[in-house]
């Protein structure tokens, strides 16, 4: 049964009700994640049925004024993120029945074009032509800017969604500019075409479309340096929103590089895997660097986003450097292992990113320096966001661990590579990544326990109660599906085997139906892991009954140095806690501080200490804003041509025109 056109109709009546019930708060939110639910239930049904092996899965509308038509068609790697998009929308939208009446007086906007964001973001992978991919890039682009600026009230978010836009148009231009090329070789937009066109291309050719893909998906994907807009617009969003950006719209980005570089052009030379695997370790590294520097919770959130668009890519560039030495086994493993992390990521960073949403709903503000405490208010929300970091952090047996760990496997197994170059790549960024790993755990030790231990740091925190029941469902489930992607990986790998299928035709897929067969799980057997921490656990606490008796419970209060009582001044702050770090790497951060002093009648005792930090952000003060400062001298230098004179305007027309006149009459002579 074709469920795609079904499932798009739901989702483009959703958009249609929330207009014309505009007038009517309630009714327009109904009307929108009811059409999201169904809606996204049907897409997963459909990439369920296509992963099962129905090729039915399509959609075909004819294109405006001429234009080439609107082609969709499901495959197995198509469906593979398709799935992934429907399943955190699910989520997302569950969490939004009771997060989305905080925003009742945009009830109608935010419902449109939040049905509109997920029917794009789900036809782009669908997309079987590249005036349809484009089309629906576009529109994913255009909804998702108007949900960032939802608030537009408020200046941070107008200069996010201003910043996201452009950065958006700029890399459509470069998919536009790769898809032109592969265009004029295949003579179709078709996307079939293209992939009988593009290994034929010469080498420079292949190149450059390789390296115009990479930057315009890279954008998308938020990889260092194009992920300046990432950090402002993520945040930006109300939060059900930020889960479906930062979870899975991104990850269209990582879908668009492994179409091209694979489907397209059938892989490339060597550098083209060491560009990737560079690009993916400075990415990781940087993001959690920048992470860790944050205290607001939400923007924390987005710099992890960059983070682990990085571990994605590091899977992704080793495999297509074992592809160029004809590994292809290695090859397969590690691009499993990234998107194995694709899937994952999406998973867990959803949970935080809802978390998030339920703290700044309780308490009122993102930074965490005003939160504290919370646990004992939302005990569930802190439980199900203490899932989440451990799984962000990589700590078994959750999931993040299980992708980190096969992407730690693929990288070592570079050692065994010819190249000396390509040995030292994959072992710097084995490094990088267990470099990543450790400051990932310490940025979510901050995280929560500045969020959710402690004593409160405001009244807002101190009144704070837990989440309704809707967002602890999606939340939960989500946390479930960390443990579950975790302790079960063999099923996982299996559908990223044949999601794969499709890009690698000659790789020896049939022959390896379970990835342990090429050695990428290891010695780690997940449920085996999960059982051996369960029996240490339980075997500390039988030995604690056994020798210390029966527990004695006494109260007392916290020794405090003598003072009277704690107090929330005295608790450690975000600050606080990431100095070493910023010590230490204060060659990149290039730290300043301020310290004021309010001096009282005694000399030596001030009345108050006011301490104040910042930290450079190097990729923008160094390549952003020189950039646009000699483009603002551009225009104010061009402006001096617009005089507001018809006479003037007319005598550039005819300047142009002599010109254009005398250059035609060169080139006929």
């Amino acid at each position: 049964m074709n469920l795609l056109p079904a499932s798009a109709a739901c989702l483009a009546l959703g958009t249609l009700a929330c207009l014309l019930l505009r007038r009517s708060p309630v009714a327009a939110r109904s009307a929108s994640l009811g059409a999201a639910l169904l809606g996204s239930g049907l897409m997963l049904a459909a990439s369920a049925a296509c992963l099962a092996g129905d090729a039915g899965q399509a959609m075909v509308l004819p294109g405006p004024l001429g234009a080439a038509g609107f082609s969709f068609r499901l495959d197995p790697f198509s469906a593979l993120f398709c799935g992934l998009v429907s399943c955190i929308a699910l989520a997302a939208s569950v969490y939004g029945l009771s997060y989305a009446s905080g925003y009742d007086e945009k009830a109608a906007a935010l419902g449109a074009f939040y049905d509109l964001f997920l029917l794009a973001m789900a036809l782009v992978p669908a997309a079987d032509n590249a005036f349809s991919f484009l089309f629906a890039w576009e529109a994913m682009t255009l909804s998702s800017f108007f949900l960032v600026t939802l608030d537009h009230e408020k200046a941070s978010s107008r200069r996010a969604g201003y910043l996201y836009f452009v950065m958006s148009q700029a890399g459509t231009a470069l998919i536009f500019a790769s898809f032109l090329i592969l265009w004029r070789a295949a003579g179709s937009l078709e996307f079939a075409a293209f992939r009988l066109a593009g290994p034929a291309l010469p080498a420079g050719a292949k190149s450059a479309v390789f390296l115009l893909a990479l930057a315009g998906f890279g954008l998308k994907a938020g990889t260092v340096p194009l992920h300046i807009w990432l950090p402002y617009a993520h945040p930006a969003a109300p939060s059900h929103v930020s889960a479906l950006m930062s979870g899975v719209m991104i990850k269209t980005g990582i879908y668009g590089i492994l179409l091209t570089a694979l489907g397209f052009l059938g892989g490339g030379p060597a550098w083209w895997g060491g560009l990737v695997l560079g690009l993916g370790a400075v990415s990781s590294v940087l993001g959690v660097l920048y992470a860790l520097m944050e205290h607001d919770l939400k923007r924390l959130l987005a710099f992890h986003s960059v983070e682990n668009i990085g571990i994605i890519l590091m899977g992704l560039g080793a495999g297509m450097l074992f592809s160029s030495f004809e590994l292809p086994e290695l090859a397969l493993a590690a691009y499993a292992a990234g998107l194995y992390h694709t899937v994952n990521h999406a998973v867990f960073k959803s949970l935080l990113f809802l978390g998030a949403g339920s703290v700044l709903k309780a308490v009122g503000t993102r930074d965490m320096e005003k939160m504290g405490g919370l646990i004992k208010n939302m005990p569930a929300t802190a439980l199900c966001f203490l899932v989440g970091s451990m799984a962000i952090s990589a700590l078994p047996p959750l999931n993040g661990f299980m992708s980190e760990w096969l992407t730690f496997q693929s990288l070592l197994s570079g050692f065994g590579l010819e190249s000396a170059a390509g040995r030292l790549g994959t072992l710097t960024a084995a490094a990088c990544l267990a470099l990543t790993g450790g400051l990932a755990a310490a940025c979510f030790v901050k995280a929560f326990g500045v969020t959710f231990l402690a004593l409160p740091r405001s009244e807002e925190a101190l009144k704070a109660v837990e989440s309704p029941a809707f967002e602890l469902w999606a939340m939960a489930g989500l946390a479930g599906s960390c443990l579950l992607l975790g302790i079960m990986p063999g099923p996982v790998l299996r559908l990223m085997h044949a999601g794969l299928a499709p890009l690698l035709p000659a790789y020896p897929l049939a022959e390896t139906p379970d990835l342990a067969a090429v050695g990428i799980l290891g010695t780690v057997h997940p449920a085996v892991l999960l059982g051996m921490l369960a029996g240490l656990a339980a075997a500390a606490w039988l030995a604690v009954r056994l020798y210390a008796g029966p527990a004695r419970v006494r109260r007392a209060p916290t020794w405090a140095c003598g003072m009277p009582g704690l107090t929330p001044r005295m608790e450690y702050t975000s600050t606080a806690f990431s100095k070493p770090i910023r010590l230490m790497f204060a060659f990149l951060y290039k730290p300043s501080r301020e310290i004021r002093r309010e001096r009282m009648d005694q000399p030596y005792f001030p009345g108050a200490i006011h301490y104040s930090t910042e930290i450079t952000y190097v990729i923008r003060e160094r390549l952003y804003r020189p950039s646009v400062r000699t483009m603002l001298r551009g225009a104010h230098l061009v402006r001096g041509l617009q005089a507001g004179s018809v006479n003037l305007y007319l005598g550039y027309l005819c300047a142009t025109v002599t010109l254009l006149l005398i250059f035609l009459i060169g080139r006929a002579r």
